[in-house]
């Protein structure tokens, strides 16, 4: 019932069906891609741009490099730790031909954060921004990293322009602490090393895992989804199709502003737009509005993609409504809920529609979209192809059209399993390859699915999933914290925002401010609550376990009754 249902579902030109072997792995495409669109342009940042042919030239240096010099056997992983620069597309490829296992892992990062990840996965080398180092200078000791390889932010820049970023970060912004690796490797001296080495070319099979990606799952602690060379050549193949004729090969200019280790900007713009042989203009720092609009400027783009904040940010930039949209045509929206009156408004300043789509780490991410020619705004559209989704009762049992249960998925992009987790992954992944997604889902009579709530706790921080669990774990470090608990709050900038709930022990005359300090220390900048509230009591089950739910709910109250 699930396949004939969803069979005529979709609009002419977009296939029901794609062909998750039609490549062995991700290097065949990429050989292929180098090839075909040589001359075209890959990645652009800061003013340079690679083109296809130079990708596999710089990456395949990188790759004989790793393999003549950093010690790693075929299969081992390495962390890739870098903002959006033209290093990144370089070392994740240059990695995946040496035949290594790519460990996505954000700049942002904790100490704390980085020792879990870098032990969790076994990785055994690091390749990590200069203004991070400080960092790596006291985990990798901890770790079983024995390769630190250090870029600087210019580092792909021509030599003077290099010289000047570089300078400038460092000296005059102040943006690399001090740090002192034994061992370490600067990036241009490694790749100057590999200009002159022969390189094995890694021939993976399409079940071998080509990322471990990071995820809280349904739970709180970060594990590593184990995403195969099939599931992303999937996911790539997927995305694809469910653009149709909007999408032609060779002829876009698609802006970067989300993160290349997130998995949404990462299957996009380093997979389904290397298989298209487009152009990605990578963003750095989109946080910067006036010169991220600026850099937008120098492009005639055609595609976005982006989420909700970043979408309400660049409509409330003046500069940004001055920008030539004529080229403009495909905006695409994840990682968060998008808000319709954020779609309504970036189609009347930029005159291009948004379609939003919805997918996890472990869908590599794509697992739903609306069809750029059959948008629906309020909904995440129809399964991608190749594709079916389903919702059930507590019970697991399917239940009808219109019924909200809990959504499922199936597809050649469903994740192999959580890294050396098999009850982690028995609990979201069955038999039949189903895995539940944990969100409340309906599925419309025309097969577009609308999300209405979620069943984990998890809090989304503009697109960014943080999980109570490890929140609290934190808080309950802290001197002075006798119990404590952690909800998402409505934030109309990023969707939510976290607020914290403590209740003091005895004597304690803890501040909101060493809360927060506590946490900032321990913590990602976006897993930092917004807000504290000190309490007497905590609501809890009669066995003593802390009811979020209940903390929720007074809060939507509150908000309701102002």
């Amino acid at each position: 019932m699930q396949e004939n249902f969803w069979k005529d579902k979709y609009p002419a030109g977009v296939p029901t069906e794609i062909n998750p072997d039609q490549y062995p792995n991700i290097l065949a495409v990429l050989r292929e891609s180098c090839k075909k669109f040589a001359s075209k342009p890959a990645f652009s940042n800061m003013g340079k741009t690679l083109t296809y042919a130079e990708l596999y030239t710089l990456s395949g240096q990188f790759a004989a490099y790793l393999q003549k010099h950093s010690g790693l056997q075929p299969g081992d992983r390495i962390a890739v730790q870098m903002p959006n620069v033209l290093q990144y597309p370089i070392v994740v490829f240059g990695a995946m031909r040496a035949g290594y296992v790519v460990v996505n892992t954000n700049p942002l990062y904790t100490a704390r954060e980085m020792e879990h990840q870098f032990n969790d996965s076994g990785a055994k080398a690091l390749v990590c921004l200069a203004n991070m180092a400080h960092l790596a200078q006291d985990v990798v000791p901890k770790t079983g990293v024995k390769q630190v390889i250090v870029t600087e932010v210019g580092d792909m820049l021509p030599p003077l322009k290099r010289l000047l970023v570089n300078t400038v970060v460092k000296h005059v912004k102040k943006m690399v602490p001090a740090y002192n690796i034994p061992g370490m490797v600067k990036f241009n001296d490694a790749m100057a090393k590999g200009k002159g080495l022969s390189l094995q070319e890694a021939n993976p099979v399409s079940e071998d895992i080509a990322v471990l990606q990071y995820t809280g799952g349904t739970t709180g602690v970060a594990k590593g989804a184990m995403l195969t060379h099939r599931n992303l050549v999937s996911n790539m193949l997927q995305a694809k199709a469910m653009m149709g004729n909007n999408i032609k090969d060779g002829e876009e200019v698609l802006i970067c502003p989300l993160p290349l280790y997130h998995i949404y900007a990462f299957t996009f713009h380093c997979m389904a737009m290397m298989i298209s042989g487009n152009h990605n203009i990578l963003i750095t720092n989109p946080r910067d509005i006036p010169a991220f609009v600026k850099e937008l400027g120098n492009y005639r783009f055609t595609g976005f993609v982006g989420l909700n904040t970043l979408f309400v940010a660049l409509c409330n930039d003046a500069e940004f409504h001055k920008l030539d949209f004529s080229n403009f045509k495909v905006t695409l929206s994840g990682g968060m809920a998008l808000q319709l009156a954020t779609a309504e408004r970036w189609e009347q300043v930029t005159g291009c529609k948004i379609c939003e789509g919805y997918g996890m780490t472990e869908t590599s991410p794509l697992a739903t979209v609306n069809p750029i020619d059959n948008i629906q705004l309020g909904t995440i559209g129809i399964p991608v192809s190749s594709t079916l989704c389903k919702v059930i009762d507590d019970d697991g049992n399917e239940l009808p059209l219109g019924e909200r249960g809990e959504l499922c998925v199936k597809g050649p992009q469903i994740m192999k399993g959580y890294w050396q987790r098999q009850e982690a992954t028995d609990e979201i992944l069955d038999a039949e390859g189903w895995l539940r997604t944990g969100d409340i889902a309906v599925i419309q009579e025309d097969g577009y699915l609308r999300i209405v709530d979620r069943k984990k706790d998890m809090i989304l921080v503009s697109g960014f999933n943080v999980y109570p669990n490890e929140l609290e774990d934190v808080m309950a470090t802290l001197r002075g914290v006798l119990q404590c608990a952690a909800i998402g709050v409505p934030d109309e900038k990023s969707g939510e925002a976290i607020k914290v709930f403590l209740v003091k022990a005895p004597g304690s005359e803890l501040s909101t401010e060493q809360v927060k300090e506590h946490m900032r220390s321990n913590l990602t900048g976006y897993k930092v609550p917004r807000y504290v509230e000190f309490r007497e009591a905590l609501p809890t089950t009669n066995v003593g376990k802390i009811l979020r739910r209940e903390l929720r709910d007074e809060e939507l109250k509150k908000l309701a009754a102002k």
